[in-house]
């Protein structure tokens, strides 16, 4: 099955956004739409009409349909979180834990499969990577300038301390509030890490 602008539907005096290259039009077709569903998790139309707009280009299209859930997210952002999940992860035979609270809006999301996976991912970063607050701006004033100056910038203190500023353990290229953003995007309802707990055998941690 291929999916394609119909060509009486095309104004022969205006250029074609994201469906034309070289005056050809690019063929999207099932195929590329499973590929970028299966990266991305968007919908079925949200993927074609970002590889129209991307011109077929898969990498293209998944930058698209981040920025569209990160714009999502930031909607959502506001609205109240009152059900969700506590998880817990244990790393290193028993010696590493972490236990984490992470909220949504409805019990319905609380028990889908991806939102559950979400919490034990952020439990595993937790106790993986230690860090201290959930956000940047949980961060004291006085921690925060301390901080900089030993290491090198407040950002990199930030990204040290900060769960949400991290890297993602499991991709690195993003970091964990964009991992967050997207589920939000994908799941429909707000979704906020309210606390976390972090417990290393023989420390005071």
């Amino acid at each position: 099955m291929i999916w394609a602008r119909p060509a009486a539907l095309c104004r022969p005096d205006r250029a074609q956004s994201g469906s034309r290259a070289g005056g050809q039009a690019v063929s999207v077709t099932a195929q590329m739409v499973k590929e970028l569903r299966e990266r991305t998790g968007a919908g079925v139309m949200d993927a074609k009409r970002a590889l129209e707009a991307a011109n077929g280009d898969m990498e293209r299209a998944a930058s698209l349909l981040r920025e569209q859930g990160l714009a999502r997210a930031e909607k959502k952002a506001g609205r109240a979180t009152s059900q969700g999940l506590v998880d817990a992860y244990i790393h290193g035979g028993g010696r590493i834990g972490s236990l984490i609270e992470v909220n949504c809006e409805t019990d319905f999301v609380a028990r889908t499969q991806e939102f559950r996976d979400l919490v034990h991912d952020l439990a595993m970063q937790v106790a993986a990577t230690a860090p201290r607050y959930v956000a940047a701006e949980d961060i004291p004033a006085a921690e925060l300038e301390a901080g900089a100056q030993e290491a090198g910038s407040r950002e990199k203190y930030i990204e040290q301390v900060a769960l949400l500023a991290q890297p993602f353990i499991k991709d690195p290229s993003r970091t964990v509030e964009e991992i967050v953003k997207e589920a939000i995007a994908r799941l429909g309802e707000n979704i906020r890490v309210r606390r976390f707990a972090r417990f290393e055998l023989g420390t005071d941690e």
